[in-house]
This record gives C-alpha cells, structure tokens and sequence, in this order.
C-alpha cells in the first residue's frame, strides 16, 4: 500500500492521491458478482448508474463499503468518526460506455462545512483505453461552481464544469490520466476538476465510487441522497439521522463470505447511532430514477 504519509503530502499539494494493493482478490470477486447480480436485477438500467439508493437493503454493499481497508485511508483524511453519504458503481460496459464530463463532485453536494472525501476502488483494470479518470493537479484549490446542463453529447451525469473554467486549467497544468489495477484505490478532493473518457475499448471498465464525510458534517440535499449510513465512529447529535445497516436477505443481495456472522456485526453497529430515519416512501429503484432524472433537469442540488 502506497505509505500513508507519502499520501497526505500528494493529495494537499494534488487533490488526489493513489493507493495501491488495497482490496484483495476473493473481495473483488464478489463485488464483480454483484455488479452481475444488479445487472440482471435492474435490466432498465444503464451500469453506470448503479446508484446508492439501491444499496438501501444490499447488506453485500454495506459490506464492500465498510471495509476496513477503506475506512482506514477515509480515516487518515476525515478523522475517526465517519458516515457514507453516497456509493454508487459507474460501470462502463465494453464499446458504449459512456464518459463523464469534466466536473467537481462537491458541486453535486449539499454538506456543510464541506469535510468529505471520494474513494474509488478499481472493480476492473481502469486505462486511458477504456475510460480512466483524469485528474487536473491543484486544481482542488479553487472554489466550487455550479455544474452546467449538458444534454448536446451523452455523458453520465448530464452535465459538466464551465468549458472556460476547464480550458483555462486544462491549458496551464498536466492532465494526470488515474491507470489501476484491481483492488486500487484513488482519493480525490471535493473541488478537484476531473472527469472520465467513453469505453470505446472491448474491455468493461467499472469501478465503485464512494463519498465519505465527517459525521459532524451536515446533509442537506433532501430527498436527494440515502440517508448517511454510520461507518466508524460516532455520531453527533443533531446533525445527521443514519441509516440502520441492513440485515442479511438472500432476496436483497447475494452471498458473500461472511454472510452467516453479518447480521450479528450489523446489529452491533447499529448499537452505535445508526438507525432508521423514517418509512422508506418508495422502493429503491423508484428513488434511482428520480435521482436520474433530476439529474437531467439539471435540479440535482435542489
């Protein structure tokens, strides 16, 4: 694994950082048997639009995210008591994947004071070829912007970054394109300008891409985003109301090693703050096609 140390002092002078060798072999298996499980499961939905609400009752996901390995390096930038905000798999099938426009992920969210921090864990070999994420070093430095309607090209998120604002950085700093290997994970800043090529390439191109803050950091896009789920740590009271961990249920996930012990851990963590902020109004799916299509609209801060 890439020295802790070495980390920090890339990602404050870059905005991003790269660790290596983080998830094992067995583990990504078994997250490559989901990203097939969901497929079949939600056959109306594009892979790179595997969205956090269906995690909802995915005890396999609230497993894969709750890694220890993962809330390690979290921790070395947020702190020990963290919370996940959003996980989401963007899987770009082979020769139509789609890109990602240039974008700052924190222009997306509604936190306050803005302590997060993206975690993206290689499911596949990730290369400029099939789609890579590209990054702009320092530019986590400037402030965020609001992101602007694109629907003239097809892009993931429907929207992107000031073209201006791009070009300007584009034309005075590297582009540092991100290659990994299974079981990597990079780390990026909240404000960095970044974005991902279309997989034109006939390899699949899918990774997990997971948001993390500091459980005294407030969430406010209602109706938006899951409600925070309680990784490590405690919570603060007043700020947040947590998702319980699911219990295991073969109808809602697949299995997984460690399956038989999972509802024993989830029940301990949920000891800890996590709990149930309300009835769910409607099932995960619907929910993921509301994000999308606000999304479209352009209303995703709203």
């Amino acid at each position: 694994m890439h020295p802790f140390n070495d980390a920090v002092e890339q990602y404050e002078r870059d905005g991003f950082a790269i660790f290596r060798n983080v998830i094992d072999a067995d583990l990504l298996a078994e997250a490559d048997q989901h990203v097939k499980w969901l497929t079949g499961r939600y056959p109306d939905l594009r892979p790179e639009h595997f969205h956090h609400p269906l995690m909802r009752d995915d005890a396999f996901w609230v497993r894969l995210v709750s890694d220890e390995r993962l809330l390690d390096i979290a921790q070395l930038f947020l702190g020990p008591d963290i919370a996940l905000f959003t996980a989401h798999y963007i899987c770009k099938p082979p020769l139509d994947g789609q890109p990602v426009l240039w974008h700052q992920d924190g222009a997306y969210w509604k936190l306050a004071p803005m302590d997060a921090l993206t975690l993206w864990l290689a499911v596949d070999k990730t290369t400029p070829e099939n789609g890579c994420l590209q990054m702009i070093p320092g530019s986590h430095r400037i402030p965020l912007e609001d992101p602007q309607l694109r629907t003239d090209t097809p892009n993931m998120l429907f929207s992107s970054a000031s073209e201006s604002l791009v070009q300007q950085w584009i034309d005075t700093a590297e582009v540092v394109e991100i290659e990994l290997n299974p079981g990597d994970v990079s780390i990026h800043h909240p404000n960095i300008l970044h974005c991902s090529a279309p997989n034109t390439s006939p390899t699949r191109r899918c990774g997990l891409d997971m948001g993390f803050i500091r459980t005294s950091t407030s969430i406010t896009n209602e109706g938006l985003y899951l409600d925070p789920i309680l990784m490590r740590g405690a919570a603060v009271a007043g700020v947040n109301n947590y998702r319980a961990w699911p219990m295991f249920d073969e109808a809602n996930t697949i299995p997984f090693k460690g399956h038989e012990q999972w509802n024993d851990r989830a029940t301990l963590r949920n000891m800890y703050g996590s709990f149930q902020s309300g009835a769910d109004t409607e099932t995960p799916i619907a929910t993921t096609h509301r994000m999308i299509e606000r999304l479209k609209q352009g209303t995703v801060k709203n």
